[in-house]
């Protein structure tokens, strides 16, 4: 608990309000191999990772295709199903034994109607979710697999650490052969 209210703690929330947001959110653990969402199904939940790592992916062709991987102090969910509340189609898997403070949809509702300052809180958290997104589709089109390695080895060297391999060629949109030749060649 004390990551999450470390978390809300200096941005903008009245302390009276606090008790309220941080007591919407419960406590659950994730084993290794276990998932947060699943393609079909619909996500009720968005968690805040207080240990863990988790990995995105979508399935084409029996085939796991890593979108993001992300670990802890970070929000998790699935974006679309939640949100919209219905059938989602990627997967979100734990990496490692994770430990998760989450809320449910119909509280996170409550509490944006209830706490103004929660909802800017909410609303910037989307901000900076959208921006996030947005920088990563340009990386993509714009920079070679090399340029978004060495950019993930500047910004993420802790997480990069942390991402087996075959997940990190998949998200640099390249085979494990490759990325061990970019390894390589940056280091």
């Amino acid at each position: 608990m004390e990551q999450l209210l470390s978390h809300f703690l200096g941005k903008g929330i009245p302390a009276n309000e606090l008790s309220q947001i941080t007591a919407s959110f419960k406590f659950k653990k994730i084993p290794k191999g276990d998932f947060f969402a699943e393609e079909g199904k619909t996500s009720k939940y968005l968690a805040f990772i207080t240990k863990g790592l988790f990995q995105y992916f979508y399935l084409k062709d029996g085939k796991e295709l890593t979108t993001y991987i992300t670990g802890e102090n970070s929000f998790l969910l699935s974006l679309n199903s939640f949100y919209k509340q219905q059938p989602g189609k990627e997967n979100i898997r734990a990496l490692a034994d994770a430990e998760l403070w989450q809320i449910h949809y119909s509280d996170l509702q409550k509490l944006k109607a209830e706490s103004e300052a929660f909802k800017i809180f909410y609303i910037s958290a989307l901000e900076n979710l959208v921006m996030g997104m947005d920088e990563t589709r340009a990386n993509l089109m714009i920079l070679t697999a090399e340029e978004r390695y060495a950019l993930l080895l500047k910004e993420e060297p802790k997480l990069l650490q942390q991402i087996p391999l075959q997940y990190l060629a998949s998200i640099l949109g390249v085979t494990p052969r490759h990325l061990s030749r970019i390894r390589n060649n940056i280091s």
